[in-house]
């Protein structure tokens, strides 16, 4: 019988009594690399427990070429593979302006971590790493990092927890809303110009953060991350716009 090329070697995961069992992931595509065969029937297994559709590699470069053609919502990538690495993978993405992975969530996979490791891996757009042998209960931790559709543009919880009161909340999101407004108009030219837009970036990523503007604060990030690398991506201006303009539209609600 012939396989689906995007469906991974499975075998049986056991039921067990912990949060993963009741949350699903439908909507999800995972990318799974991973040389070791035990460990990409894991995760692959354990991701679709939780309802994931996941499409697994073994080689770093192949890996890389199916980031770039398709697009994931999810990166699990081992830090050492033939062809190339979860670092060499995800830089090569990032400044990919076509890569439809480009602004993917990316999670690093690896046995053993060095002290001089992690922040490299972070440094370069990875939102966690994640040791090997895992649970299943990180498994759904790290799927929800890149579970973007129930995101909501604005997350009143956070912004009350951080602002206190709703009085304050609502005088912080008529001030982003001003700000957002000023920032659509100017956004070609000043993306231009790097230090100044990186300046602009840094201010909005503070003010998102008070008014729990989620969406535009991840759009936000990454752009900071390109930004640093001097490798902007258009496509992730591009989202970066989008989210912008779907968050004013949420605030004049």
């Amino acid at each position: 019988m012939q396989r689906n090329p995007t469906d991974s070697p499975t075998h049986a995961v056991p039921a067990i009594d912990s949060p993963a069992n009741s949350w699903q992931a439908t909507h999800l595509r995972v990318l799974v690399a991973d040389d070791d065969p035990s460990s990409c029937r894991f995760l692959c297994d354990g991701l679709r427990s939780m309802g994931a559709r996941t499409e697994a590699c073994t080689n770093g470069l192949t890996a890389l070429e199916r980031a770039q053609a398709e697009s994931f919502d999810l990166l699990l990538l081992d830090c050492r593979m033939p062809g190339a690495g979860a670092l060499d993978i995800l830089t090569q993405l990032r400044e990919d302006a076509h890569a439809r992975s480009a602004d993917s969530t990316a999670v690093a996979t690896t046995a053993e971590l060095a002290p001089g490791d992690r922040m490299p891996l972070l440094a370069a757009g990875f939102s966690e790493i994640l040791l090997k042998p895992c649970r299943l209960t990180d498994l759904q931790r790290v799927l929800t990092l890149s579970d973007r559709s129930g995101m909501a543009i604005l997350d009143d919880s956070a912004a009350m927890m951080t602002t206190g009161d709703a009085t304050t909340m609502r005088a912080l999101r008529l001030l982003l809303r001003e700000e957002l407004a000023l920032l659509e108009r100017e956004l070609d030219q000043i993306s231009a110009d790097r230090a100044d837009f990186g300046e602009r970036l840094h201010r909005l990523r503070s003010s998102c953060g008070f008014c729990g503007a989620t969406t535009l604060s991840t759009q936000t990030a990454l752009l900071q991350r390109q930004l640093a690398r001097a490798n902007m991506a258009p496509v992730s201006l591009t989202r970066f716009r989008h989210a912008l303009v779907a968050t004013m539209q949420a605030l004049d609600r």
